[in-house]
């Protein structure tokens, strides 16, 4: 039976904490064993925001290595800008594509707020409100039939296939086809400090468990996480403790989990238990991460096999553009 096709991309925006891992990476590493799979490092995508030169190709090649460390394959890992076949693919669709359904993409209004209230100025790049047709030529590039988002993502996963139907309405043929959104059961991991919001870099360190994090400085997240702030309605768990409780299960304590919810359930409060359950599980995961990754940083040969898988699925790049330009009536 031939394998169907996958394609995931993840910006390089800075270190991975816990929620990026179950919400995504940890579902590519599982996906590898039932699905021809294609992951990018979509740097190209991070430069629609105010950025450092210097730490794009840093956190780049971090990610890169985070990735490999968490268990995806370097041979189904490129970075976007090995590959130039995306611009040039996202130029032809940015033709194709309509600006109204540009115009109601939410996530290019919640990064104008969010560039409103950051920075002294508010300075949008067209890149920025252009980057949905550069995610849709990411996608189509490869053919996939599947593409594993969360539903933050699938209003641009339902751009790419109108961009289909209209690329092959507007061209008289049947070239791409429509890929499929794939969700998959995925924990919700809420802010270590603030459990009413979803665990984000841009609310500040204290609020994250980075994967390969210090021990330290883990523990004492940890133990100063929130927990009850006092106004759970009675007879309903504190957003707080199902956050620590969804932690360890997600993990897969579940013997663990099972004990102390049963713990909790009999009216006991239990919340200093409840975090050094937490800590116990967390810890040797991040630690057997961190030494993985400290081995790939030692591997002088990696970044060659990175840019050989790059080369290697630039190919299909290649295949693709070529078909979509004479498709297309270019020289």
């Amino acid at each position: 039976m031939t394998k169907k096709n996958i394609l995931s991309a993840i910006q390089p925006t800075g270190q991975i904490h816990l929620g990026n891992y179950l919400g995504a990476i940890q579902n590519w590493v599982k996906l590898q064993a039932d699905y021809n799979c294609v992951y990018g490092v979509v740097d190209y995508h991070a430069m629609t925001m105010p950025y450092d030169a210097q730490a794009l190709r840093n956190n780049t090649l971090d990610m890169i290595m985070s990735l490999v460390a968490c268990g995806v394959k370097p041979e189904n890992l490129f970075i976007q800008s090995l590959i130039p076949e995306h611009t040039e693919l996202a130029w032809i669709l940015n033709c194709v594509a309509s600006y109204n359904e540009l115009t109601r993409q939410t996530q290019f209004k919640d990064k104008i707020a969010q560039l409103e209230e950051n920075t002294s100025g508010s300075f949008i790049t067209a890149g920025l409100f252009t980057y949905p047709v550069l995610q849709a030529a990411d996608i189509l590039m490869y053919h996939p039939h599947f593409v594993p988002v969360g539903k933050d993502q699938e209003q641009h996963v339902e751009l790419s296939r109108n961009v289909v139907n209209r690329f092959n309405y507007q061209f008289q043929t049947e070239y791409f086809h429509e890929p499929q959104v794939l969700f998959t059961e995925t924990p919700k991991v809420q802010s270590l400090a603030d459990p009413s919001k979803k665990m984000s870099k841009s609310l500040g360190e204290k609020h994250c468990v980075f994967l390969f994090e210090e021990e330290s400085t883990l523990r004492k997240k940890i133990k100063t996480a929130v927990t009850d702030t006092g106004d759970t309605p009675e007879g309903q768990m504190s957003p707080g403790v199902e956050n620590l409780f969804t932690i360890i299960k997600a993990l897969g304590n579940d013997s663990l989990h099972q004990d102390l919810m049963q713990e909790y359930l009999s009216g006991a409060k239990m919340y200093g238990k409840l975090k050094e359950g937490v800590a116990e599980t967390v810890v040797p995961f991040v630690n057997t991460l961190r030494e993985k990754k400290m081995e790939i940083m030692e591997d002088a040969d990696f970044m060659d096999k990175i840019r050989a898988s790059s080369a290697e699925i630039r190919k299909k790049a290649q295949k693709t553009l070529q078909e979509v330009r004479e498709i297309t009536g270019l020289i």
